[in-house]
């Protein structure tokens, strides 16, 4: 059918971090060129490892260079890699979030100098220029250059709003452009069909809360912190502290976590959702885990898939989509020149098989070549994606959709990243800071001094960094 599509840590324990050092690179004093390199993936499932390792095993086929693939996450790779540098032993690369990153590199843990060697190589205009602003670090006064790129954007997600397309025709609303016009069209579904307007992350001083709390308050031009000085309370958040309040009132069934509000408009309880491009996979029902469950589903398991469209950038006036960004940082001390050749090996020729590893969350931070500019977006979209890997999201949702997946990717944005804002932004996420103070808000609070106590609460973390 025709789709209205618009662009819109745990900590590990020292010994398992020791454990892991055997899968470390060769220490510092190795001389030559090495024969093998170690990488450290966050892709930690086993079918994604053993995806990861084909794409590792073609690349020595090519070099000669023998990659070791470690699944590890997150949390584990954040103590590991200081307890390695500590004993001089450390991967070659590393693919981890932009926040840790960014940490790492305040931390000097990083080599820069080659991350700049294959940025060049591989030409800096070709990737997502917002991903490039969240892994650079703003320079202390009396180093070389006002900024460093710390590491190579990789690929990642974006939230984006699915709609059902028939749904909203039968409530008579269109498709919003705003956060105004979003929570005013939730809000209009729930009263004319009976049904939850938005099902999206409302639970306090949740995690998923904390999410739907960022990505709905920066489509809505709210700023955590600005230039260092907390913004929480500015008129713009307050303002999206009473869309958020009326996105949260159009639910019929309470409050949402992830699962939860998935679950929802799954089976049709709901006309629209918030949620990462992960979803992309499920509504065509192409994940046996997680199947369309709404009443026309039975009989036609590609109901949701046909009769949904899709908001990549919920607002053009303010285009901040939360998501995530992963990207390849190389450990000061480690195999350079190796470690260079591999990560232009795997944004470059072996992109869309890396990509390929999970589809529908791993969308390119480097779009195409100074030759053919969409090149791996294009690429990205004829991929297989879902555990079933039997169709493309070009196939099932059309060209239209991969072009907008693009634009939605280039607006991703965190609160506080390539800012010195960032650990500040981090802690906030982490603790829960903003989603503590839903319930006064749902209670009837004025969202003004909702936002205020906001403020209060991440100003006092400010305070204790």
């Amino acid at each position: 059918m025709h789709r209205r599509i618009r662009s819109s840590a745990v900590v590990v324990a020292l010994t398992a971090a020791a454990a892991l050092l055997a899968a470390c690179g060769p220490s510092a004093e190795q001389e030559g060129p090495a024969d093998a390199i170690t990488f450290w993936t966050p892709q930690s499932t086993p079918e994604r490892v053993a995806a990861q390792e084909a794409v590792a095993a073609r690349f020595t086929e090519e070099t000669g260079i023998e990659v070791e693939v470690v699944p590890l996450a997150a949390a584990d790779q954040d103590q590991a890699l200081v307890t390695g540098a500590a004993s001089g032993e450390v991967p070659d690369v590393i693919l981890a979030g932009a926040s840790q990153i960014t940490s790492w590199q305040a931390q000097g843990l990083l080599d820069t100098d080659v991350v700049q060697e294959a940025m060049d190589t591989l030409d800096p205009a070709t990737f997502n220029e917002n991903a490039l602003g969240a892994v650079t670090v703003q320079n202390e006064a009396g180093q070389d250059g006002a900024s460093t790129v710390a590491a190579v954007p990789s690929d990642g997600w974006v939230h984006l709003i699915a709609y059902r397309t028939d749904l909203l025709e039968e409530a008579g609303v269109e498709v919003p452009t705003s956060v105004a016009e979003l929570a005013e069209s939730a809000t209009t579904v729930k009263d004319e069909l009976g049904i939850t307007g938005i099902a999206l992350g409302t639970q306090s001083g949740t995690a998923s809360g904390t999410e739907g709390i960022e990505s709905i308050f920066q489509s809505a031009g709210c700023e955590l912190v600005s230039d260092g000085e907390v913004a929480i309370d500015s008129p713009e958040c307050a303002e999206a502290a009473g869309y958020f309040k009326e996105l949260r009132d159009s639910s019929v069934a309470g409050d949402y976590d992830v699962e939860s509000a998935r679950a929802a408009y799954m089976a049709g309880d709901a006309a629209m959702l918030l949620f990462s491009t992960h979803i992309l996979d499920e509504l065509a029902n192409l994940d046996e885990a997680v199947p369309p469950s709404c009443e026309q589903c039975a009989d036609d398991p590609a109901f949701l898939a046909d009769q949904s469209g899709f908001i990549t950038v919920l607002d053009e006036n303010h285009p901040a989509q939360f998501g995530a960004t992963l990207a390849y940082a190389v450990p000061a001390r480690a195999n350079a020149d190796e470690a260079r050749q591999y990560i232009e090996y795997v944004l470059g020729e072996g992109y869309a098989d890396t990509l390929a590893v999970a589809t529908e969350g791993r969308l390119p931070l480097r779009t195409g070549t100074p030759e053919n500019p969409t090149e791996f977006l294009d690429a990205w979209g004829g991929l297989g994606f879902g555990p079933k890997v039997e169709s493309s999201v070009a196939e099932v949702y059309g060209d239209d959709l991969v072009t907008a997946m693009g634009e939605g990717m280039a607006a991703v944005s965190r609160w506080g990243q390539g800012t010195p804002d960032a650990t500040l932004a981090g802690l906030v996420a982490t603790q829960g800071t903003l989603a503590q103070q839903l319930d006064p808000l749902y209670r009837g609070t004025d969202p003004a001094e909702v936002t205020g106590q906001m403020a209060a609460e991440v100003t006092a973390l400010q305070q204790d960094q």
